[in-house]
């Protein structure tokens, strides 16, 4: 896959006018940040043998919570802690029933992100669309550049580094893959295999949060309408086509990165080309079938992993 990102680059800086200029380099870095931001928390939920499909969910409908919160008038620090506390309730939702009540990852989250939307939508606020307040600490945030690079592209790689250190040098992380190669194993050896599980819905539903931060303060407003979009496809694709095995216990956040590099520089190339929309997503969707069938191939889900059902 690193070999594919370096080829596809240097085929675009030739072939592509503008390609190679600061500003659309700066825009390809810039737009992979969010998506690679949501891939990291769908990492270490799969490298785990799970699934978050409620992530895209979590993130649109809990700042656009919070962001209404302000405009009628709620306290920063108020709203802030109401909207943290919905969000570590949701992944404790979902990471309470896949492991104690040992119902599928894949309709957990799924139900939990569709619950989350509509009441969200239908309780709590009162447009698609809610703005940042005018002054708010997030426009401030969205603006700030260093050596002309936005922000949100410092905030991927620190987070890209603290889960690379939490995964490779932290004993909760070598449990993340211990757990995720073979859970029974892992419980007999006494490593607390579900209350981790737990824990990895929480994280990814906290950087489902910074995600949707961070989107609020790019455009100075939520679109809850990203909610039914391919965004969700969009980051599965990124974690899968990176490298990181739906069977579990494999991947980390170097495949993060080159997955999200990869549709960094496909997505910016296809946008100079003029590809249609619709096309996009016809290529995205297939290149997500054939990283699925060739990680099947690859990494063959075992016996337990079928008769657990959560991927």
């Amino acid at each position: 896959m690193l070999a594919l990102v370096v080829a596809l680059f240097a085929l675009s800086s030739v072939a592509l006018p503008g390609f190679l200029a600061a500003d659309n380099l700066i825009a390809i870095v810039r737009s992979i940040s969010v998506l690679g931001i949501l891939a990291l928390g769908m990492a270490i939920v799969v490298i785990g043998r799970g699934i978050d499909l409620s992530s895209v969910a979590v993130m649109a409908m809990s700042v656009a919570w919070y962001l209404q919160l302000l405009g009628a008038g709620t306290g920063d620090g108020l709203a802030l802690l109401l909207v943290l506390s919905g969000v570590v309730g949701i992944g404790l939702l979902n990471g309470l029933l896949v492991a104690y009540a040992d119902v599928p990852a894949i309709f957990v989250t799924l139900a939990s992100g569709s619950f989350v939307f509509g009441y969200v939508r239908s309780q709590l606020i009162t447009q698609d669309a809610v703005p940042v307040p005018p002054g708010h600490w997030l426009e401030t945030l969205g603006g700030l550049r260093l050596l002309d690079v936005p922000v949100e592209v410092f905030i991927f790689a620190g987070l890209s580094l603290a889960l690379f250190a939490f995964l490779r040098f932290t004993k909760w992380g070598r449990y993340v893959y211990y757990a995720g190669d073979n859970p029974v194993t892992a419980r007999n050896v006494g490593i607390p295999v579900r209350p981790m599980l737990v824990l990895r819905y929480v994280l990814s539903a906290l950087v489902a949060l910074v995600a949707g931060l961070l989107t609020a303060a790019s455009l100075h407003s939520l679109n809850t309408r990203v909610v039914n979009s391919t965004l969700l496809y969009d980051i599965v694709l990124v974690a899968v086509i990176g490298g990181v095995g739906l069977s579990g216990g494999r991947g980390g956040v170097r495949n993060v990165l080159v997955g999200a590099a990869l549709i960094g520089v496909l997505l910016n190339a296809m946008t100079i080309l003029d590809v249609p929309l619709l096309h996009q997503n016809l290529i995205k969707s297939s290149i997500l079938l054939a990283a699925i069938i060739i990680d099947g191939l690859l990494n063959p889900r075992d016996e337990q992993t079928s008769q657990q059902g959560d991927i």
